[in-house]
This record gives C-alpha cells, sequence and structure tokens, in this order.
C-alpha cells in the first residue's frame, strides 16, 4: 500500500479521549488494519532501496535522487490525484493502484533476485512507486468519513496518523533487519505481500454508489476550480510558503541520512533501519507530547520550537560519529518533524471548506513535495561538492535563519465557521437552463450613501476573496455614471452548474461577510440580484 506522505501525517497526531471508539466498527478497522501492515512494507521497501543504492554508488547526488524519485510524482500528480478522488469511484480506483503499486515491488523483487539492480533502475522504479502513491493518497484521505458516522471521525482521523507513526517506527527497523537476514528481494517480496492484503481488504469493503446530483464536476472543471480557489486563498497562501521554506531545508537530513549511517558513522543496513525507528519512534513519543506543548507554546510558538529542534538535530548528526548520538538526534528529530508536520496540516484542514478539501490538501502535497524533491536534491550535489557533514551543518543553520524571520508572519487561527450556510436563495429563471450554459454575469445592485462609501468598498474587497475561491473568474465594481450612489457588484463564473455549486459553497464565514457588506444597502428591499446568461448568436452566413 502506498503511505501517506510524510507532509500529511493526519491531525490531531496526539489522540483525544475516545479515539480507539472508530475500532469498534469492523469496516474501518480491517481498513486501517490492513493499511499499517501496507505501510510497514511501504517503509521496508524504501529502507531496503535507500541501502541498494549506497552499495552500488558513493556518491550523495545518487541517494539523494532515490529521495527525489520517491518525491517528485507527488508535486507533479497531487493535484490531479486530488481531482481524480473527487470524480471516480474511490474504492476502484484504490484496489488499481494497489495492482500497479505490487507490480513495481514485484518487479524490484526480481531485480534484486537476480543480481540485476542498478541505481538507474533503482531511481526508475522508485519514481513510479511515488506516481502510484501520489495518485492514491487523496483517495485514501477522502474515505475515511465514508468508513465511520460523524460522531468518530475526529478519532478515525487520529488513528489514521497513529497508524502512520507505527508503521514508521516498525518498518524502517525491520526492513534493516530482513535486509541484512534475507537480503533484498525477500524484502521486496514481503511488500508485495501487504499490497496483497490491503487489495483484499478493499475488495472485501461494498462500498455504495455515489450520489449523483447533476453538479458533478468533470476533471477540468474541478481542476480549474481548485486553482482558483488556491490563487484566491491568502490563509493558503501563508501556510504553503511556510512549508516551502521550511522543507526546503529540513530536506537535507532525509536526503543525506543513508550516506550519515553508512559512511560517515560506519553502520549496516540494521543500524540504517534503527536510525528510521528512532524518527518513528520519536514521532509517537511527540504525539504524546504535543496537546501540552502547543497548550503551552501556542501554535506558532511550537512551530518555532519544532524548526529550531530539527535544526539542532541535523547538525548534530553532521557532527558526531557515534551510533547512540545518531540515534538520540533521530528520535528527537522525530518529535519535532511531527510536530511541525502535524501542526501545518491541522491548520491547512482548518482553512479548507469540505467541498475543496481533498484539493485543498493536493495543493499542500505539491508544496511539501516539490520543495522535498528540490531541496534533496540540492543538497545531494551540494554535499558532494563540499562534503556531507558541512552540507548538514549548513541546512542546520539554514532552519535557524529561516526560523526566526517565518516567525514574524503567525499561521492562520483557523476558527472561521466554513459549513455550508446554504442561504443563498435558488436563481429566479424564465425557463430550465442548461448545466452547461455559459459564462453566467451575476450583477448585485447596492444603493450607498456617500458617507458610507468607503467602509462600503472595503467590505467588498473582503468579500472579492470569497467570490474569487467559491468559482468566480472575474469580478468587479461598477458604479452609474448618473447616480454614484448606485453601485454595482458583478462577477463571472464560467457555467450555469458552476453557479448552482457555488450556492453549495458559501460557508456560514462567508455569510457574516456578505451580511457586513450588505448593512451598508439603503432601501427597503434587499440588494437587486440578477443573473445574465451570455446569447448565443446566430453564425454569420458567407456572402
Amino acid at each position: 500500500m502506498s503511505e501517506t506522505p510524510a507532509g500529511l501525517a493526519q491531525a490531531p497526531a496526539s489522540p483525544p479521549p475516545g479515539t480507539f471508539a472508530p475500532l469498534r466498527h469492523r469496516l474501518f478497522a480491517v481498513i486501517w488494519t490492513a493499511t499499517v501492515l501496507g505501510n510497514i512494507g511501504t517503509f521496508m521497501r524504501d529502507v531496503s532501496s535507500a541501502w541498494l543504492v549506497t552499495g552500488l554508488s558513493a556518491s550523495p547526488a545518487s541517494v539523494a535522487m532515490i529521495q527525489a524519485a520517491g518525491t517528485l510524482p507527488f508535486f507533479l500528480l497531487a493535484i490531479p490525484a486530488g481531482v481524480l478522488s473527487d470524480i471516480l469511484d474511490r474504492r476502484r480506483l484504490l484496489i488499481a493502484l494497489q495492482i500497479v503499486l505490487g507490480s513495481v515491488s514485484s518487479l524490484l523483487a526480481v531485480l534484486a533476485w537476480t543480481g540485476s539492480v542498478s541505481v538507474e533502475g533503482l531511481i526508475v522504479l522508485t519514481f513510479l512507486g511515488g506516481v502510484g502513491a501520489a495518485l492514491a493518497t487523496p483517495a485514501w484521505q477522502a474515505i475515511t468519513p465514508e468508513l465511520v458516522p460523524r460522531s468518530d471521525l475526529k478519532g478515525a482521523v487520529a488513528l489514521n496518523s497513529l497508524g502512520i507513526n507505527i508503521a514508521r517506527s516498525i518498518g524502517p527497523a525491520l526492513g534493516g533487519f530482513l535486509l541484512a537476514l534475507l537480503g533484498a528481494a525477500a524484502v521486496y517480496g514481503l511488500d508485495v505481500l501487504t499490497y496483497v492484503l490491503v487489495g483484499g481488504a478493499l475488495l472485501w469493503w461494498r462500498r455504495e454508489a455515489d450520489h449523483d446530483d447533476g453538479l458533478r464536476e468533470n476533471f477540468g472543471g474541478a481542476l480549474r476550480a481548485a486553482l482558483r480557489y488556491a490563487r484566491a486563498s491568502r490563509d493558503l497562501h501563508r501556510i504553503l510558503w511556510r512549508a516551502v521554506v521550511f522543507f526546503a531545508f529540513a530536506s537535507a537530513v532525509w536526503a543525506l541520512l543513508p550516506i550519515v549511517a553508512r559512511q560517515e558513522i560506519g553502520g549496516g543496513p540494521g543500524f540504517y533501519g534503527l536510525l528510521l525507528g528512532s524518527v518513528g519512534a520519536g514521532a509517537i513519543a511527540g504525539a504524546v507530547l504535543m496537546p501540552r506543548a502547543r497548550a503551552r507554546l501556542g501554535q506558532d510558538g511550537l512551530v518555532l520550537a519544532a524548526t529550531l529542534v530539527t535544526a539542532a538535530a541535523t547538525i548534530l548528526l553532521a557532527l558526531t560519529n557515534l551510533e547512540i548520538v545518531a540515534i538520540v538526534a533521530t528520535f528527537v528529530l522525530g518529535i519535532a518533524w511531527i510536530a511541525m508536520l502535524t501542526t501545518l496540516n491541522s491548520t491547512m484542514q482548518a482553512i479548507l471548506p469540505n467541498w475543496i478539501r481533498g484539493r485543498g490538501l493536493a495543493i499542500y502535497l505539491t508544496a511539501f513535495n516539490g520543495a522535498m524533491t528540490a531541496g534533496s536534491l540540492g543538497w545531494g550535489f551540494l554535499a558532494q561538492e563540499i562534503g556531507t557533514d558541512t552540507a548538514l551543518v549548513a541546512a542546520g543553520l539554514s532552519l535557524v535563519v529561516v526560523a526566526l524571520l517565518a516567525h514574524r508572519a503567525p499561521l492562520p487561527a483557523g476558527e472561521s465557521d466554513l459549513t455550508p450556510s446554504l442561504h443563498w436563495p435558488e436563481p429566479a429563471m424564465a425557463e430550465p437552463v442548461a448545466h452547461d450554459r455559459g459564462p453566467v454575469m451575476i450583477m448585485v445592485t447596492y444603493r450607498i450613501l456617500q458617507a458610507d462609501r468607503a467602509a462600503f468598498l472595503a467590505a467588498l474587497e473582503r468579500l472579492s476573496e470569497e467570490r474569487w475561491r467559491d468559482g468566480a473568474y472575474s469580478w468587479g465594481i461598477s458604479e452609474d455614471a448618473a447616480d454614484p450612489e448606485h453601485i454595482v457588484e458583478w462577477f463571472f463564473v464560467e457555467s450555469w452548474a458552476e453557479h448552482l455549486r457555488q450556492h453549495k459553497r458559501i460557508s456560514k464565514a462567508d455569510a457574516d461577510i456578505q451580511a457586513e457588506a450588505r448593512q451598508f444597502h439603503q432601501g427597503a428591499e434587499p440588494p437587486l440580484v440578477q443573473h445574465f446568461l451570455a446569447v448565443e448568436r446566430p453564425s454569420r452566413q458567407p456572402r
């Protein structure tokens, strides 16, 4: 099974009371158990590939390229994958991807068994495995609400996070042990068996078909809606740039850790697996400690502390040649890593309404994996020029600078009520309108006193972000040349169906912003709302 990437460790990482209640539901318990076993297999496979490449090439750049090959597909495909998870049957999509990923591991097993493994082959197959994982991740996240009742959803999300960390603590250590004992072919073969287990669990699940309300988005429309939302959401921008600057520098430790384990400290594959297992154990400990740390430090204080601790662990790995010190450093790294990832992810979850959640998280995946890919390649090539230890020290010092600068731009609070308000009345129509007809221009006409003009226009500017996010591709304000108190807000959407979707997307927080603008309107009647459809002009006949 493809693991949930490190960048999407589900929030909250520390299970609240009652988190284990979802395991009472047999469907969730079966899928959750299968995915934990699948993720253990994935971590075992990754340890084997990373270790094999250190034996095939002493170049830090080659080792870093394995890391980049696994994360690059998320950068390239996360957004299309998020769209696919919204418009296809998720169960069937996941079953198909288990077959693809199992085939990749099967080929790795054959190559390892026959002694035909090469650096190039490992990079290509790691990339193909990353493609499957990138396509599967949004769908895995999206099915959780289908496996448990709403009252157990938070507990189910927390258990997903715990499952990832359990796999992270067991998989690398087990993979390193089996690699030393049985060889790479056996490790890859066991990974294939985990895909069979996950595929069997998905086949056992009898998922109900999605209800079609006539407003289902096609791929192109859903993709454009996601990009419009990403372009317009300032809160999303703040989270993304904080993630990019952190992961671009923090990627150094992941890209160069195999080199540290094998060449700098002189350990074997079991020791490398132990280091990765130590990261997972640290993550579990961090999940336990995080509620108290967040209560004491606050959201931004926790991010600052996590970044500084990551920097310290990175520098410590560069300066030591003792195994015990490296194990302690990676344990501390795991604590800081899960604190950073969970804080960023939970904040992202908090600012996204349900209709865009899968695609919004996919955009976060794109930023995360883009930073990890570029960072891994950059630090790998830099280490090749200046040495692994020097590169790690440079990365750690850069993280300190990033932590202090980024702390000046706090993350969004994520406290707005994003549940649909459903307060827009159905549009008046003289006759039924085809869903694909468009574009559609919506005009809202206000009468505003001159004394209120500045405050009203400021409120409309705040409202404009909501219009852009929820589907508008053009927005503006106009006034009547003969009567400046007569002001029109207008925006365009691409089709009638997209405007009907807008009706379902307006959140209660957005409704409050609209109410703030409407309070300046004068008159007994509310502002006039009109819908204008593009008229198809008859084609001209050639003379």
